[in-house]
C-alpha cells in the first residue's frame, strides 16, 4: 500500500480483484486477505466480528467447509493449513465486506473498505460487460453459421448451373445424327 495523499489510500485494484474469489456461487473475500488489507491481524480482525456476530447474518459471512479449505489449498489461494493457524476463515460476501467498516473503525479500514466496494462494483461492470460481450459473440456465430449454410446454398448452385451449362454446349456440339438430305440436281 502506498499513500497518494492524508486523505486516501492508493491500493490498486488488481491486487483487491486478485483477493476475489468465487464461492458458494457468491464473490467472497477471506478473512487474512481483508486483515492484510486493513493493516491488522486477522485475529482482531475475527474478535471484531465476534463481537458484533448480530451483523453478519449467513448471507453476509459464512465459515469454510473443510472441503472448501481443501479446494483452496489445491488452488494455491492458501499456502497450507498451517497458515490458518489452526482456525478456520471466515468469507465475507460482498455486503458482509461492507459491513466490516461499521465495526473496523479506523480511518484505514474506511479508506480501505472504499477500495473495496469500488472494486466490487468494477467486477459487477466487467461481468456485465463480459456478458454482453458473450452474447454478442453468440449472435455473430449463428449469422456465420446461417450465412455458411447459404454460402454453401450458393455454391451447390453455382455447380448445378455449370453443369447444366456444360451439358448445354455437349448438345449442340454433338454431330447430328440421321438423314442428311443432299441436293442433287436430277438431269
Amino acid at each position: 500500500m502506498s499513500k497518494k495523499s492524508n486523505s486516501e489510500i492508493l491500493i490498486p485494484t488488481e491486487h483487491i480483484a486478485s483477493r476475489i474469489m468465487v464461492l458458494r456461487k457468491e464473490k467472497i473475500m477471506l478473512d487474512f486477505h481483508l486483515a492484510e488489507l486493513y493493516g491488522i491481524e486477522t485475529r482482531a480482525l475475527k474478535q471484531a466480528v465476534k463481537r458484533n456476530l448480530e451483523r453478519f447474518p449467513s448471507d453476509f459471512m459464512f465459515q469454510l467447509t473443510e472441503d472448501e479449505i481443501n479446494n483452496l489449498l489445491s488452488q494455491n489461494v492458501i499456502p497450507s493449513k498451517k497458515h490458518l493457524g489452526g482456525a478456520i476463515p471466515y468469507a465475507f460476501t460482498e455486503p458482509g465486506v461492507a459491513m466490516l467498516s461499521s465495526i473496523l473503525k479506523t480511518q484505514t479500514a474506511v479508506k480501505v473498505n472504499i477500495a473495496i466496494m469500488r472494486t466490487f462494483v468494477k467486477l459487477r461492470k466487467m461481468m456485465f460487460n463480459y456478458k454482453d460481450i458473450v452474447e454478442w459473440k453468440s449472435d455473430i456465430e449463428k449469422k456465420l453459421g446461417e450465412h455458411d449454410d447459404k454460402i454453401l446454398l450458393i455454391f451447390e448452385y453455382l455447380k448445378q448451373f455449370e453443369q447444366s451449362k456444360i451439358q448445354e454446349l455437349k448438345q449442340q456440339n454433338r454431330p447430328k445424327i440421321g438423314f442428311k438430305q443432299v441436293n442433287k440436281k436430277v438431269k
